[in-house]
C-alpha cells in the first residue's frame, strides 16, 4: 500500500521530525516550504531540498537535513523573494518587542498557499499513479524527482 505524507507544517523542528520518521518508516514525503509574504503563485517549483534556492525556509531545512543525514527530500518551494513587511509608523506599541521575539510575523494571502496546496495535491496524485504504473506522461526530470521522494533505508 502506498501512503504518501504531505507536510504543510510551519515549524522547522516538526517538519524535520516528520521527515525523519517518514524516512525511517519507508514512507514517501512531500514537504511544502514557505509561502508567507509571497504574491506570485506561479513561482512554486518541485525539487529535491538540495536543489532549492531563494527560499529562506528551504535553506534552514537543507542545512538541518545535512546535519541529520537526510540525503534527499522532495519539496515544493517558491523562487519568489519574500516581500518585506510594511512598517506602520502609527503603530508605536509594536515597535518595542520583548527580548528574543520575532520582529515581524510572516503574513499570507489566500491564493499563494492555496496554489502550493494544489501543486502538492497534483504531485501526490502523480506519485500515486507512478507507483501503480499508470502514469502515462512523464518527463525525465519528473522521474528523477520521483526517486527523490522515496526514502533511502540505512
Amino acid at each position: 500500500a502506498f501512503s504518501p505524507v504531505v507536510d504543510c507544517i510551519a515549524t522547522v523542528t516538526a517538519k524535520l521530525l516528520l521527515a525523519e520518521q517518514c524516512r525511517a518508516a519507508g514512507v514517501p514525503v512531500l514537504s511544502c516550504m514557505g509561502a508567507a509574504n509571497k504574491l506570485d503563485p506561479t513561482a512554486f517549483r518541485v525539487a529535491d531540498i538540495f536543489e532549492t534556492s531563494g527560499c529562506p525556509l528551504a535553506r534552514i531545512v537543507r542545512a538541518q537535513c545535512r546535519k541529520r543525514g537526510i540525503d534527499r527530500l522532495k519539496v515544493i518551494y517558491s523562487t519568489e523573494t519574500a516581500l518585506a513587511p510594511l512598517d506602520d509608523p502609527g503603530d508605536a506599541e509594536n515597535r518595542e518587542q520583548p527580548a528574543g521575539s520575532r520582529r515581524t510575523v510572516p503574513a499570507s494571502n489566500a491564493f499563494v498557499p492555496a496554489a502550493e496546496g494544489l501543486l502538492a495535491g497534483a504531485e501526490t496524485v502523480k506519485d500515486l499513479l507512478r507507483a501503480a504504473g499508470a502514469l502515462r506522461t512523464e518527463t525525465n526530470a519528473e522521474r528523477a524527482l520521483a526517486s527523490a521522494a522515496k526514502p533511502t533505508q540505512r
